[in-house]
């Protein structure tokens, strides 16, 4: 294999994704991943000294736009229930443009057992939920929302149902919509939920 150019981080990590999403966590190795990129092993450690550095960049990569949604999300001043389909369509239309990354999203669990990379995915994974958790209250207090809902369990079942959409189109192999379909769905599990309804 000749040696290209050093890669970029960026490259690295984008690489990282790609082997992640076509072989799995457990088949993620800085071989696979020099490979992928078509250089040698030793580039990788030029930037990386290790692989769960390299991971923990791709994890940045992968919440890179959480702030900027969050920000969104209150800049737009949506009444809660819309602030939740905004919230779930800014990510899922992210991940239909890119359905790499969705590899991430089905890895938490595994990565959440590494000792070096637990914090952050629980991080970012507990900042979602939050913010879903703080909407379903808002809900709640202006009365869009049963206030004897659970808020917990509601943020849980939105969650889920954005996992699972995930899970199944990627098992479908991309053939329907993500955005649609997760959208169509979190839409009638509000509808349920929602007080006062016509």
């Amino acid at each position: 294999m000749s040696e290209k150019l050093l890669p970029t981080k960026e490259n690295l990590i984008l690489s990282t994704i790609a082997v992640i999403s076509e072989f799995g966590l457990q088949r993620l190795t800085t071989r696979e991943v020099a490979k992928k990129q078509g250089i040698s092993e030793s580039a990788i450690f030029k930037h990386y000294k290790t692989k769960d550095e390299l991971i923990l960049a791709v994890l940045n990569h992968f919440s890179q736009y959480d702030r900027a949604i969050a920000e969104s999300l209150w800049l737009k001043k949506l009444d809660p229930i819309q602030a939740i389909i905004f919230f779930i369509e800014s990510y899922v239309t992210y991940y239909e443009n890119y359905p790499e990354i969705t590899a991430i999203t089905l890895s938490y669990e595994a990565l959440s057992r590494e000792a070096k990379l637990a914090d952050v995915v629980y991080r970012i994974f507990a900042d979602r939920l939050n913010i879903i958790r703080s909407l379903i209250n808002d809900a709640k207090r202006q009365k869009e929302i049963d206030t004897e809902v659970d808020s917990n369990g509601l943020a849980d079942l939105i969650m889920g149902l954005e996992r699972v959409s995930i899970l199944r189109w990627r098992l479908e192999n991309y053939n329907f919509s993500l955005k649609d379909y997760t959208l169509k769905t979190l839409k009638q599990t509000l509808n349920v939920f929602q007080k006062n309804k016509n």
